[in-house]
């Protein structure tokens, strides 16, 4: 395979609401989610279906003991939150303390970008919607990973993998590259440590949370390698990989290279094609060491003896992905991954030479910009508040007041995609995943889904006395190709469901 593969992004928002500091943050994600919902989602309200998750199940082996489990980890259990699937076959719902978008399935990098894109135009819509209640405050959103007081919440990527590929491969060559993937992904954070007291300014919004190698915890002892055992698809044939260690990025670039250089290494893994010892010494303090040098100069020990940045070692994953593509592919290599491998190595080398030529593409460089023009102008130290300020106002969704919005207006942050095609994705699925069938279904026959969830599609027609599961297993199947024309052909619900069984 190529940079194409399904794939998923997962992104908390931070949340505060106007002029309430001690406002409780699950009440507010409800309001902003059930605003929305009430404002856009027709007739009734399908539900979400957690009949077919499993959080616990770990990929080494074994389910851990609910008793022992953190209850942020039991995401099988309907706590009564808001939730609501989307048509355009994503999911909003409240995670605990925070409003959370995930995305529908998507195939590709770029369509990544564009339905994590139309999260953040969701997610700035239902607060809109929830300021026009009476008597409410404003709520505000925030595209970020951490309050700066100790508290971190996710951004995170999925990637449908081989259930063929041993475990342990996957934690030894991921390992080193997302270690060293935050130069290219990271959102940047004024502040070290954990409760960010520490001065100075740091390339990942999440690398000082992390704590242990490996593990199954996602908000407690996070492991850099997830292994959450939950594939959303034949557990025969497929592991959804879930990844946990990125930021929430709002630069396109950024995403777009998040996404395509891990699928070229997810690649690599499967087919056994990388045969160099690129581990970490230390990969927990190497993420941190990493993430605080901004310079990207820090040095890391690798396996093989070898001192290098982490840029160098992201270099040695993109000539091994050259390789490989070469390999596999020769001249017929598909032309976004041809593009992945011409933008990460140009990224890189430029990061490598001078970080702030990559100003115009990734958040972490853009925002340390933006930083510096101010304290050059005031002659601020790393301490000061209104640094802090600066930080979480590079993050805010809206765009009369985000200080990445103003970049993009001010013609200083590059593009991959332009605000039509971002607005169409709000409301309709891509057409080459199962996704497709999930957002047709919700938004052509409202009344009859009951409920939805990655794997299945449930109706709830007249004259039968049990609701009907149609399970949506394959993720790629449903596609407009495939589903489409039947679709066109079932004006009613009891209609799809009579072509399906028969």
């Amino acid at each position: 395979m190529s940079v194409r593969r399904v794939m998923g992004a997962e992104v908390e928002y931070g949340i505060s609401v106007s002029g309430q500091p001690t406002a409780n943050p699950m009440v507010a994600s409800s309001q902003v989610v059930n605003a929305y919902a009430s404002a856009t989602v027709r007739a009734r309200r399908a539900r979400w279906d957690f009949e077919e998750e499993s959080p616990l199940r770990d990929a080494r082996g074994f389910d851990m003991s609910r008793q022992v489990a953190d209850q942020s980890q039991l995401t099988d259990e309907d706590l009564g939150l808001a939730n609501v699937i989307l048509t355009n076959g994503a999911r909003l719902y409240v995670d605990h303390a925070h409003p959370e978008y995930s995305s529908p399935e998507v195939t590709n990098p770029l369509d990544l970008v564009r339905w994590d894109k139309a999260g953040e135009l969701v997610m700035l819509d239902a607060t809109r919607r929830a300021a026009t209640l009476p008597g409410e405050p404003q709520i505000l959103l925030y595209k970020n990973n951490t309050d700066n007081k100790g508290a971190s919440y996710g951004a995170h990527e999925n990637y449908l993998m081989s259930r063929a590929t041993p475990f342990a491969d996957i934690v030894r060559h991921l390992t080193p590259f997302f270690v060293s993937r935050q130069v290219v992904c990271g959102a940047g954070r004024v502040g070290l440590r954990q409760d960010g007291h520490d001065h100075g300014f740091q390339i990942s919004q999440r690398a000082d949370f992390f704590e242990v190698e490996v593990g199954l915890e996602t908000t407690l002892k996070r492991p850099i390698i997830n292994t959450r055992d939950e594939p959303h698809a034949d557990p025969e044939r497929h592991r959804r990989l879930h990844v946990i260690i990125g930021d929430a990025n709002l630069a396109e670039m950024s995403t777009y290279l998040k996404a395509g250089t891990t699928a070229l290494v997810l690649a690599m893994i499967e087919d056994r094609f990388l045969d160099r010892d690129l581990s970490v010494e230390g990969p927990v303090s190497a993420l941190k060491k990493v993430s605080h040098d901004p310079t990207c100069r820090a040095l890391i020990t690798v396996g093989d003896g070898r001192k290098m940045t982490a840029v160098q070692l992201q270099m040695e994953y993109l000539e091994l992905s050259r390789k490989y593509c070469e390999d596999r592919y020769g001249s017929d290599i598909d032309e976004q991954t041809a593009d992945v491998l011409s933008r990460w190595e140009s990224v890189l080398t430029r990061l490598e030479r001078d970080p702030a030529e990559c100003a115009r593409e990734l958040d972490w460089v853009a925002k340390l910009k933006l930083l510096q023009r101010y304290r050059d102008r005031d002659g601020l130290d790393w301490d000061a508040p209104v640094l802090h300020l600066i930080d979480l106002q590079y993050a805010d969704i809206r765009p009369e007041k985000g200080l990445y919005h103003r970049l993009v207006r001010l013609g200083q942050i590059d593009r991959l995609l332009d605000d039509e095609t971002v607005e169409q994705a709000m409301h309709e699925p891509p057409t080459d995943t199962r996704a497709y069938f999930r957002g047709q279904c919700l938004s052509r026959y409202p009344e009859q889904v009951a409920a939805a969830s990655w794997d299945s599609v449930i109706f709830d027609l007249p004259g039968r006395e049990s609701l009907q599961r149609v399970p949506t297993t394959d993720p790629l199947r449903g596609t407009r190709e495939h589903v489409g024309e039947l679709l066109d052909n079932s004006p009613t619900a009891q209609a799809l469901v009579a072509a399906l069984t028969h």
